[in-house]
């Protein structure tokens, strides 16, 4: 059973940061994904893929996975850019998009 350690992206609706300083575990899907015969619905026999861990940091991620012997692989976020913006710079007559 492997498991993939990350750090979320902020989500495209929002202009906020929540949830994306902490470290989430996820497992790796052991079974494919079929649609389910009746409804057409995309099912799994793998319970497992809808287990989300949240950590406050990379290192309790990891201590956790090798405390219960996961092979775990990590996915570095890149380096986020984040522009101070002021109201007053919507109403400057030349304006950066």
């Amino acid at each position: 059973m492997t498991a993939r350690i990350y750090q979320p992206s902020r989500s495209v609706t929002q202009s906020g940061l929540g949830r994306t300083r902490e470290w989430v575990l996820e497992y790796e899907p052991a079974t494919p994904r079929v649609p389910e015969p009746l409804m057409g619905w995309i099912s799994s026999a793998d319970s497992l893929n809808q287990v989300r861990l949240r950590f406050a940091t990379q290192e309790a991620a990891v201590a956790y996975a090798e405390r219960n012997e996961l092979a775990f692989s990590i996915q570095n976020a890149a380096a986020r850019r984040i522009r101070p913006k002021s109201y007053t710079d919507r109403f400057r007559p030349v304006r950066n998009h």
